[in-house]
């Protein structure tokens, strides 16, 4: 049995789309000055851009680093990185939305045995957004699987729910896995309006409040084969296939220092005094104000020299097989975990920094400049750094490789 007939795509050929990575930044730069302007009034509000990720969507960001040939905008994986970081820089929420399409992406660039290759690819040509995650609230370890699948003649059925489902409410597609009653893990992707896939809107973080990174529940969905993505485990050449989903969030980071900075230099320009035993007539002019806005620029130039760099360093493994892609794959993952690190200590002291730019004014709830902090913070858990160096360290000791685990 297939899925129903509405549900389905055509898989015709790959026209060229005429798109470049630079068209793709140049149609999306209104769209992003427009999140940028809104972006403190939208979290305080819990007012979720739609319109905005619909038209991003529409300009084909997702198909930057595919290759012409498929019907992309071409792009190397550094390319693809500065978007991220740009479109962070305007919203890191919405970056963070828009991470699990730009994930299964990378797996179509980088992948030519994909599963579902064809039918992914004109997904992402149709502009159609995905979400997906595997995280479920257990009490057990991390990755531990509840959700169960059981075979109803030539479908599965699944339920379960799922948890951190990011880009979820924005999603035309979700992915996930579930346990059949022998334990094998199976890996599918479902239309979001399939009967029994319910969207929460209940992600109650510190930061990253407009992610749309909610519960998704599955009651008796049906999963058809032809949705299946994969059967069991997988043992690939290169373990370390997170290493981009990590690199993503390293991005979210270096976006975050840059609009710090870019907040602290309009702060100073337009709205900010000197205090009175200041040696200036202008905020511009004081010397700490500058040492410090100073010290915020370096902050953010780091992370984003850090995380292209990262990036550089992640597209050599593409392409490679056998014994040299798992050396390449390991020493990317380290230089990722390296990467991760200092975008995020960047972030955050960028973003603490932000604040003596400015007396007590800057901290008008109005402004909303502690969201860049509570942004910083929220998306770091997600990204352990303490895990990153001691790896990147032992690494450089001793060898040893680093974990498998999707988050290296």
């Amino acid at each position: 049995m297939t899925a129903p007939q509405a549900e389905r795509e055509s898989l015709s050929a790959a026209p060229d789309s005429g798109l470049t990575v630079p068209g793709i930044r140049a149609e999306i730069d209104p769209i992003l000055r427009r999140l940028g302007d809104t972006a403190g009034a939208r979290e305080a509000t819990r007012d979720y851009a739609f319109a905005d990720v619909r038209a991003i969507a529409e300009a084909g960001i997702a198909l930057a680093g595919i290759a012409k040939r498929d019907g992309g905008a071409g792009g190397s994986l550094r390319e693809v990185i500065a978007v991220v970081i740009e479109v962070a820089r305007a919203d890191s929420s919405v970056a963070q939305a828009l991470r699990s399409t730009f994930l299964i992406a990378h797996q179509v660039a980088s992948r030519a045995d994909l599963p579902h290759r064809a039918r992914i690819l004109t997904r992402l040509r149709n502009r159609d957004l995905f979400a997906g995650t595997v995280n479920e609230r257990t009490g057990g370890a991390s990755g531990r699987i509840t959700a169960t699948a059981r075979r109803e003649g030539a479908h599965w059925v699944v339920n379960g729910a799922k948890y951190y489902s990011t880009g979820g409410l924005y999603a035309r597609w979700f992915s996930t896995q579930a346990l059949t009653e022998d334990g094998t893990v199976v890996r599918f992707i479902v239309p979001v309006d399939r009967a029994g896939v319910e969207r929460l809107d209940d992600f109650d973080a510190v930061g990253q409040r407009l992610t749309a990174s909610g519960t998704t529940r599955l009651t008796e969905v049906q999963v058809f084969d032809d949705e299946v993505t994969g059967l069991g485990e997988s043992q690939p050449d290169n373990p370390w296939a997170g290493s981009f989903a990590q690199l993503y969030l390293a991005a979210v980071q270096a976006g975050v220092a840059a609009r710090a900075l870019d907040d602290a230099v309009r702060f100073v320009r337009e709205k900010a005094r000197p205090i009175k035993h200041s040696s200036a007539d202008s905020s511009v002019e004081d010397p700490y104000v500058r040492q410090t806005v100073g010290e915020i620029a370096a902050r953010a130039h780091s992370a984003r020299a850090v995380v292209l760099v990262a990036a550089e360093k992640l597209e050599d493994v593409r392409g490679l097989t056998g014994p040299a892609a798992r050396t390449a794959g390991a020493a990317a993952a380290v230089e990722v975990a390296q990467a991760s690190a200092i975008a995020i200590e960047s972030a955050l002291k960028a973003a603490e920094l932000l604040f003596d730019v400015g007396g007590g004014s800057i901290t008008d709830r109005a402004l909303g400049f502690d969201r860049h902090w509570r942004n910083a913070r929220t998306a770091a858990n997600h990204n352990p750094r303490q895990w990153k160096l001691a790896v990147a360290g032992a690494y450089h000791l001793t060898g040893e490789e680093p974990p498998t685990s999707g988050l290296f």
